[in-house]
């Protein structure tokens, strides 16, 4: 498999902050959790799905609450990079929210590929709340079945 795995920094400590708070409330209860989570930062960093077989390599990226106009997508040799932003609707009325779980702001993802892709032939497409990219391989790195003649 020709992709690379990179493991999201910001993901890593969203993961270790819940782990943190799962911990804390063992040993000292909800009183602890309910103190400490207004005041918690949240860093969104959108849910991803790869998927590769011979001839493509699909992306698809959870972005409910995102306009497909907000969404920049950049291919730059074999790095994809999306980026864009989830704004809090009720600006106005924030204050009298008790509780803000979804994260809002700005997001970016990069993926190094590992595997030349046709740029001229990457799609993208937004329905329901979930981006599918689609990173079509460059033919020479297709897989190329060869027949074999008697005599």
């Amino acid at each position: 498999m020709a992709l690379v795995r990179w493991e999201d920094p910001v993901e890593m400590l969203n993961r270790f902050e819940r782990e943190m708070s799962q911990l804390m409330n063992q040993f000292f209860g909800n009183a602890v959790a309910r103190r400490t989570e207004p005041t918690l930062p949240r860093v969104w960093a959108p849910a991803v799905d790869v998927r590769e077989d011979d001839n493509e390599i699909t992306i698809n990226m959870e972005l409910p609450g995102v306009k497909p106009e907000e969404v920049e997508i950049e291919l730059t040799g074999d790095t994809l990079c999306v980026k864009g932003e989830r704004k809090f609707q009720d600006e106005e009325r924030r204050k009298d929210y008790v509780r803000i779980e979804r994260a809002y702001g700005t997001f970016q993802r990069s993926f190094t590929l590992g595997t030349p892709i046709d740029a001229e032939k990457v799609t993208a497409h937004y329905k329901d709340g979930v981006l599918t990219i689609t990173l079509p391989k460059a033919e020479q790195v297709r897989p190329k079945k060869v027949q074999v003649k008697a005599g």
